[in-house]
């Protein structure tokens, strides 16, 4: 399977400066998200060009209009989504995880309150995603404790 990082995917091309990367480039720099119809656009592109459609979407989709137009393309490309894994961590967890690597790279943004405050954001933006994925019988739960080793098992197990 392939990884596709919606973030590495921009930032290609913004380094290789391609029209794309033109486009998104001020947008990125400014701290916006970059629209709907770009990334899709994006996707699209680099999906058409594989010939054997077997990816893991890091970052993507974000949103439900992003989920639907995905479900839209995938139909498309005679390659529906076959699970939509759901890594399950306790919040204080993440924190503990989060501190961690503030400390290992320096990040000061990474405090117990951002920490929270980006914890309680995710929840109310995935939500909409888990359940529109959960209403076609895609979520799968994976619980996210234990070694990367472990996780990654479990997650290989239902994709």
């Amino acid at each position: 399977m392939v990884q596709l990082s919606t973030g590495e995917m921009l930032r290609d091309n913004i380094a290789r400066g391609t029209p794309l990367g033109l486009l998104v480039e001020p947008i990125l720099a400014a701290g916006d998200l970059v629209s709907d119809e770009i990334v899709i656009a994006m996707i699209r592109e680099k999906l058409s060009s594989m010939d054997s459609i077997r990816v893991i979407f890091d970052g993507f989709p974000r949103t439900s209009a992003q989920a639907k137009a995905l479900e839209m393309l995938l139909e498309e490309l005679s390659a529906p989504v076959s699970s939509a894994p759901l890594l399950e961590v306790p919040e204080d967890e993440l924190v503990e995880r989060l501190l961690e690597r503030a400390k290992i790279e320096g990040r000061d943004d990474d405090n117990p309150e951002t920490i929270r405050n980006r914890f309680k954001v995710y929840l109310e933006k995935t939500q909409p995603l888990i359940d529109f994925y959960a209403a076609r019988g895609h979520v799968k739960p994976i619980s996210g404790l234990g070694t990367p080793d472990e996780v990654y098992s479990r997650l290989k197990s239902v994709v």
